[in-house]
């Protein structure tokens, strides 16, 4: 099944490929601190996608047999005519070529035998051209219901799940969003849930080319390469100030005056007098200043972090970091969007990013 090599050093990258760091199930966080390759079968790919849950990933093959493998807490190698998977906890949906079926998890196995616990038919020409989890009619996710109907008038072009919230791109650019909104993640400016889709008004007249949804979390891409962020900023997920982080990064430092010692944190006697202002939640989309003015391709985000591939190839990271899922070699959180050196350091290009909950997948080639 899937294994990992470490990506070290010298070169370690070699000519590419998909690489991860974070959460490895089973294993010390230590584990994902280092950046490795992640190999199928012994070999390094080709992998097309890689779908993550929280303790296993569905790796989507671009060629060979099997096309799709689980890997993780459960392991299994899915059926030939499978073509994309969504994994969760309790099910895994497979797209096969002539219809969408969800299958149950029981334990650390994948149950593919008797009647799936959900199915739908589809032709096999709208099976080729599926981007999951939309489906013809609407979207699919693996955990009940299973499938939701969206309106034909929305075109949709690209759908991201959170936990609790929905975020649609249409063909014209535009971004819908529903469900849970109590941390702010749809968009609106409140923090009332909706029901159905509705215009995230903030950025009519700004077509957008990506949209990701996190845990409590939203990011956008603009056509211009800009990136918007909202929601919940509870760890720095939306690399605005944090509280939480500044006072984990917080060291005491001695300041004395006369025969009187004072204790301040680092940002208090940077700050002096005046306090920072910390962004818990931000409820409707704010335009992100990404170092070096660098423009945004790509975007994903996971359960509490986030990722950011630029026109240039590089990586940033922000948000939650305590399983190494940032690729910085270390736990710590932040808030401040920070360049991935491994990938510079190995000659790599990075062109595409896939957050799991805790875990980060990343796809470089040779520049």
């Amino acid at each position: 099944m899937a294994e990992g090599a470490r990506g070290g050093g010298g070169g370690g990258g070699g000519g590419g490929g998909w690489f991860q760091f974070g959460f490895c199930f089973g294993k010390a966080t230590e584990a994902g601190l280092e950046v490795a390759p992640l190999l199928v079968g012994g070999e390094a790919g080709p992998v097309r996608c890689v779908r993550p849950s929280w303790s296993f990933s569905g790796i989507v093959r671009a060629g060979g047999s099997p096309p799709v493998l689980l890997q993780g807490a459960v392991c299994a190698a899915l059926p030939e005519d499978c073509r994309d998977v969504l994994a969760s906890e309790t099910h895994v949906l497979v797209l096969r070529e002539a219809a969408v079926e969800s299958w149950p998890v029981e334990g650390s196995a994948l149950v593919l035998e008797g009647e799936p616990a959900w199915r739908c038919e589809i032709l096999p020409e709208e099976a080729a051209t599926v981007e999951l989890p939309l489906v013809p009619g609407g979207y699919v996710a693996p955990r009940p219901p299973f499938f939701t109907p969206l309106p034909s008038t929305l075109q949709a072009r690209k759908l991201a799940l959170g936990y609790e919230h929905a975020v649609l791109l249409n063909t014209e650019g535009a971004l819908f969003s529903w469900g849970g909104g109590r941390h702010g993640q749809l968009g609106h400016g409140e923090l009332e849930s909706r029901t159905e889709p509705q215009l995230v008004e903030a950025l009519y007249g700004v077509p957008l080319v990506d949209v990701a949804a996190g845990g409590w979390h939203s990011a956008g891409i603009s056509e211009a390469g800009d990136l918007y962020v909202w929601g919940w900023n509870e760890t720095g997920q939306l690399a605005l100030p944090s509280k939480s982080v500044a006072e984990s990064r917080a060291t005491t430092a001695e300041v004395k005056r006369g025969d009187m010692e004072l204790r301040l944190t680092e940002q208090e006697a940077a700050q002096g007098p005046c306090k920072a202002a910390f962004i818990s939640i931000q409820a409707f989309p704010a335009l992100l200043d990404m170092p070096d003015g660098a423009d945004v391709c790509k975007i994903s985000c996971g359960s509490r972090h986030t990722a950011a591939v630029t026109c240039t190839g590089e990586l940033y990271t922000w948000g939650w970091g305590k399983y190494g899922q940032l690729g910085h070699g270390q736990t710590a959180s932040s808030d401040e969007a920070k360049r991935v050196s491994c990938f510079v350091d190995w000659g790599l290009r990075v062109v595409d990013v896939v957050c799991g909950p805790w875990t980060t997948y990343v796809h470089a080639v040779a520049r």
